[in-house]
């Protein structure tokens, strides 16, 4: 009788201690699958940063603008992401090439004309011309004045472009002598948006500049 007795209350504890052996096995498994998330996390988190340095290193590269030659498009300052990746040089695009002129240092201008294209500019009424079509430059600071080197209608040869600055009177371009046609070959990439703005006037940079040049 004594045994029995003593089997039920054995039974009775291994019952009532079934409910905790459960729960503490519940408790492991959510420390191991919220151990597992964040792992997932870490993983993904490392793999977008690899990512990134590769399409930083492979694709694309960040130059800082030097001079205010792209007012009211680019600012001094602006520092600018650029890709020459399956890049074909075609009418309006803001490029960053490399002339060798002004200490080699890289230049940033707007493609008005292409190999084949002729340019043409009225400096009295500050127009231009690309193949006798007047161009709308909604983009530029002000009317085309500053001759610079330009002696007349030019077509530009294979292979090369012609570029301008968007702030038509305060830039050296391919109306300069210095500049000239710029080989195909020398262009460093497209400018495709505005990743840091430049401080402006000494103040703050206007963070609502940040996104495409192309708006």
């Amino acid at each position: 009788m004594m045994d029995e007795r003593k089997q039920t209350e054995k039974s009775e504890a291994l019952q009532e201690s079934l409910p905790e052996n459960a729960a503490a096995a519940e408790k492991k498994e959510d420390k191991s699958s919220s151990k597992l998330e964040i792992y997932d996390w870490v993983q993904c988190i490392l793999a977008a940063l690899v990512a990134g340095v590769l399409i930083f290193l492979f694709v694309g590269r960040i130059i800082g603008v030097d001079g205010s030659s792209m007012v009211p498009t680019l600012h001094n300052g602006d520092k600018v992401v650029v890709s020459r990746l399956f890049y074909t040089p075609k009418n309006g695009d803001i490029v960053v090439l490399q002339t060798g002129t002004f200490g080699g240092d890289p230049l940033v201008k707007r493609v008005i004309a292409v190999g084949g294209q002729t340019v043409n500019i009225d400096f009295e009424q500050g127009l231009v011309y690309v193949d006798g079509n007047l161009l709308e430059e909604a983009y530029t600071n002000a009317p085309t004045r500053d001759r610079e080197d330009f002696r007349g209608e030019i077509t530009v040869p294979d292979g090369c472009v012609f570029v301008m600055g968007d702030n038509r009177n305060a830039s050296t371009d391919s109306r300069s002598d210095r500049v000239g046609m710029v080989d195909n070959r020398r262009i460093l990439g497209k400018v495709y948006w505005i990743l840091i703005p430049g401080a402006e006037n000494g103040e703050g940079p206007d963070w609502s500049r940040i996104g495409s040049v192309y708006r």
